[in-house]
């Protein structure tokens, strides 16, 4: 993978599109909780798999980067006709809903909330991905009680042992995200637990099946069309799947710009910034229920997206504080020694 330099190292086997940061910031989209199939593979160069392909990305003066990989093993990027050019750019366009203007609604969240502006403003370009049903809602079943390099790690592992292989870069393989098939067959809870899944392992494979048997993978496409209620009633009857995860799915691959998933981070966000005293002290569905809605009262018919904005501020915060925390305690272990 010989692309570390970016775009004007070799300028054939890449194409753009306009994208300034106050649209996009790739550095904040990828890494914040909505997608676990993205890596920086370089400084600033990002490289996952979407549609069944391999990609990198990355921005460069007010543009936005593209690359595609051929199928064979250590191929170079695709070739690039005009079609395919045409065909790689909707995709991007789609996946990261560039037809949102996104300063515009920053703009209306802010003038309705000094506190989400004050937050913002040291984070823009940050939006909600259009992500595949599928794969959104067995990446998201895997959250439970988990953390973003732990489920990350999670995700390869099902991908290498139940995806397709799509091609192998620097020696690394990567992998296609699995199909339902693939997920719902009968050793498939074993195996994943063998992978050290653990009780997920139970609902990755019993939302498989249950899909498969019931609305299959264009029923859960489908669900774009269908009110946000209805689609997050169908969601929780999965196994496995609550009102979080629901809310997760709504929002980032069913169209639902209203979903606010409510976990831990929000719940924090909601009593410590806002001092809204909302559905008692744990995270019941009724609190699900009360903190949506004071945040679509609030935010309005998009509040899905406004909160996609301070869950990465308040994630990256903690990551940094976590970082500090660890740089004092390796000083303190150099001191100690020196001592």
């Amino acid at each position: 993978m010989k692309l570390r330099d970016g775009p004007s190292a070799c300028p054939s086997l890449w194409r753009s599109l306009p994208c300034p940061p106050a649209e996009l910031r790739l550095d904040l989209v990828l890494s914040s909780g909505q997608t676990f199939r993205w890596w920086e593979s370089s400084p600033g160069a990002w490289t996952g798999v979407l549609g069944e392909r391999v990609w990198t990305l990355r921005q460069e003066r007010g543009r936005l980067w593209y690359t595609v990989y051929g199928g064979e093993r250590d191929g170079p990027p695709a070739g690039a006709s005009k079609a395919d050019g045409a065909e790689a750019e909707q995709i991007l366009r789609d996946y990261f809903q560039l037809e949102v203007g996104l300063p515009a609604l920053y703009r209306a969240w802010g003038a309705a909330d000094p506190l989400f502006r004050e937050v913002a403003k040291d984070f823009p370009g940050v939006r909600v991905l259009r992500q595949d049903p599928v794969e959104c809602l067995f990446s998201f079943i895997c959250t439970s009680n988990n953390h973003i390099s732990r489920i990350t790690a999670m995700i390869e592992r099902l991908c290498r042992a139940f995806g397709r292989r799509l091609c192998c870069l620097d020696a690394r393989p990567v992998h296609a995200f699995p199909s339902l098939s693939a997920l719902a067959g009968a050793d498939t809870e074993a195996r994943l637990r063998a992978l050290g899944f653990g009780y997920r392992a139970k609902f990755v494979s019993g939302s498989a099946r249950a899909i498969v048997e019931g609305l299959g993978a264009e029923g859960l496409r489908r669900l774009r069309t269908v009110p946000y209620a209805e689609a997050r009633r169908e969601l929780c009857a999965l196994p496995g799947v609550g009102t979080k995860v629901a809310d997760c799915v709504c929002l980032m691959a069913l169209d639902k710009a209203e979903a606010v998933p409510v976990d831990t981070h929000v719940w924090r966000i909601a009593r410590q910034r806002y001092g809204a005293t909302l559905g008692g002290r744990s995270l019941t569905p009724r609190a699900h229920q009360e903190i949506g809605d004071f945040f679509r009262g609030l935010w309005g018919p998009q509040a899905g997206w406004a909160q996609a904005v301070l869950f990465c501020a308040d994630l990256r915060k903690g990551q940094e504080l976590a970082g500090s925390r660890d740089q004092a305690r390796r000083r303190q272990g150099r001191d100690r020694r020196r001592r």
